[in-house]
């Protein structure tokens, strides 16, 4: 009976059994400690940040972000509307409002659409106050241009990375972008720590606020003392401790779904009317996940279609991100879209791409797909 194939399931072996059951024994079992430190000293290296704070969450990341830049109730937020609702999430817990930015061809966004925003929203008298893009599948944003468009409008960046730790954009990382930049290492991800995420910046002021409202906002005194509203967004030793091991494993796991991603190119270059999603440049991605883009006029077939077949052979797919201008809890948010999203997620559909997908579960994939080509003709 085989079992099911899942889109990037954990990859974890022998090495992160032994960083955490070293961790374990060392007694530091609870938030912080040792290997926290560590990892925030090896990933910052690693990225090229000064500095790096170990959090919860992506999640939590990104709203301590927020809020190093002072973000607060009404304050106006750009950002991409295609992404996972944990980046319009945060946004929404400061009280701020997220402005939905639509996709260009890449799937990032669109920095001709993004500066348009800003100036009609100087022209109504309610200028913006930072801007979130979104490093979508694993492809770094065009920082040059987003960073170009803040510096004209007086906006902060917060680079939402969670999906790109490991890509590089004209030689910079990914976590290197943006007055703040956050990364994700949900169980998911290209590493993982079970759960978690990372602050990343050059700014010492940054980092030490998002530590301090991290840790409760406690005061460095003997008593308990709160000026401040604070959160539990600490992380565990002993995850930091498998964040490591990660980290040492971090360039074989990218060369893995690298692998993956040339081989579905190669499968797909003679299938007409699919695409690789986002692939027209892709040197630099960290192919967390390998989307196509079908148009049925010229495929014969839909991204549905494929999906049911390939979930009869317990194969897991998924379509792209539904834009959050479409989603029902942010229904009346400000939004400026041109369709692209809306295509891509009616066209797209997200294939297994996991590092530690076997070569037998690859061929797997790849053996359904060719049944499915072969019954449609």
């Amino acid at each position: 009976m085989n079992t099911r194939i899942y889109l990037s399931s954990p990859d974890v072996g022998d090495l992160e059994e032994k960083f955490v059951l070293d961790a374990l024994r060392s007694g530091w079992v609870a938030p912080l400690g040792p290997d926290v430190d560590e990892f925030e000293a090896e990933l910052s290296k690693r990225v090229g940040a000064a500095y790096g704070v170990a959090l919860a969450s992506g999640t939590a990341a990104l709203h301590l972000a927020l809020l190093s830049q002072d973000i607060g109730p009404d304050d106006i937020v750009l950002t991409s509307t295609m992404t996972f609702a944990a980046t319009a999430n945060a946004i929404r817990y400061t009280g701020a409002c997220p402005y939905f930015i639509d996709s260009d061809e890449s799937g990032n966004i669109s920095t001709v659409l993004l500066e348009e925003a800003a100036e009609k929203l100087v022209a109504e008298g309610r200028p913006a106050k930072a801007i979130v893009p979104v490093d979508l599948l694993g492809k770094v944003c065009n920082f040059s241009e987003i960073d170009r468009i803040a510096k004209r409008f007086g906006m902060a960046v917060i680079a939402d990375a969670a999906e790109s730790l490991g890509a590089t954009r004209e030689g910079k990382a990914a976590g290197s972008f943006g007055d703040t930049a956050i990364v994700s290492f949900n169980g998911n991800k290209i590493m993982t720590t079970s759960g978690g995420g990372m602050l990343l910046t050059g700014d010492s002021d940054i980092a030490a606020r998002a530590r301090y409202l991290a840790t409760q906002a406690r005061q460095p005194v003997v008593h308990y003392e709160h000026r401040d509203i604070g959160y539990n967004y600490r992380m565990s030793n002993l995850l930091a401790a498998l964040g490591r091991a990660q980290l040492l494993r971090l360039d074989e796991m990218l060369a893995n779904r690298r692998r993956h991603r040339d081989s579905y190119r190669e499968f797909f270059a003679a299938v007409q009317g699919v695409e690789l999603f986002g692939a027209l440049d892709d040197r630099e991605d960290n192919c967390w996940l390998t989307s196509v883009v079908i148009d049925s006029g010229a495929a014969g077939f839909t991204a549905q279609d494929l999906a049911v077949h390939l979930a009869a052979g317990d194969i897991e797919t998924r379509p792209l991100w539904k834009p959050m201008h479409l989603q029902p809890v942010f229904a009346g948010s400000d939004h400026l879209v041109d369709g692209t999203s809306e295509r891509f997620f009616r066209t797209g559909l997200t294939l297994p791409s996991g590092s530690a997908l076997t070569f037998q579960d690859f061929s797997r994939v790849t053996d359904q797909l060719q049944s499915f080509l072969a019954s449609r003709n």
